[in-house]
C-alpha cells in the first residue's frame, strides 16, 4: 500500500486515513478528524479512533506473515484517554506488534497527536492461519 501496489482499503478511503509508513512489526497510519467523524455528543466517535487503531496493530501483524499467511483480529481493546475534536488537529495511529507466534500475534495501538499526546491507546490479539 506505502508503495502504491496495492490500493488502501474502502474503509481507510471513507473515513480519510492514510497509511504513512510502515516496517517490520510496525505501522503508522496518519489522519486529521473532520466533524463527518462525531458523535452527537459533539466529538470523534470511539469507532473512528478504534478503526484507526485496528487497522495501525493489524497492518503492523500483517507486515510479519509470512507469504501465504493471512490475519484476521480475535480481540480488541480500546482505552479512550482524551476526547478527539477538530481541535487535535493530524494524528497519528500506530501499531507496534509486541509478540509472533505461530497462531497468534499481539499488538498495542497509540493514538497520537501532534505533539505525541496519547488520546487513545489499544490492544489485540490476532489469528494467522493459511486461507
Amino acid at each position: 500500500m506505502l508503495a502504491g501496489a496495492l490500493v488502501p482499503s474502502p474503509m481507510a478511503s471513507l473515513l480519510g486515513y492514510d497509511l504513512v509508513e510502515v516496517g517490520e512489526g510496525r505501522a503508522v497510519f496518519a489522519v486529521t478528524p473532520a466533524e463527518f467523524h462525531y458523535n452527537p455528543a459533539g466529538h470523534v466517535h470511539g469507532g473512528f479512533a478504534a478503526t484507526v487503531l485496528d487497522s495501525a496493530m493489524g497492518c503492523a501483524v500483517y507486515s510479519l506473515v509470512d507469504l501465504g499467511e493471512t490475519y484476521t483480529t480475535l480481540e480488541l481493546k480500546v482505552n479512550y484517554l482524551k476526547p478527539i475534536t477538530v481541535a487535535s488537529g493530524p494524528l497519528r495511529g500506530i501499531g507496534t506488534v509486541l509478540h509472533r507466534g505461530r497462531r497468534t500475534a499481539m499488538a498495542e495501538g497509540r493514538l497520537e497527536d501532534a505533539a505525541g499526546k496519547l488520546l487513545a491507546h489499544a490492544t489485540t490479539t490476532c489469528l494467522i492461519w493459511q486461507p
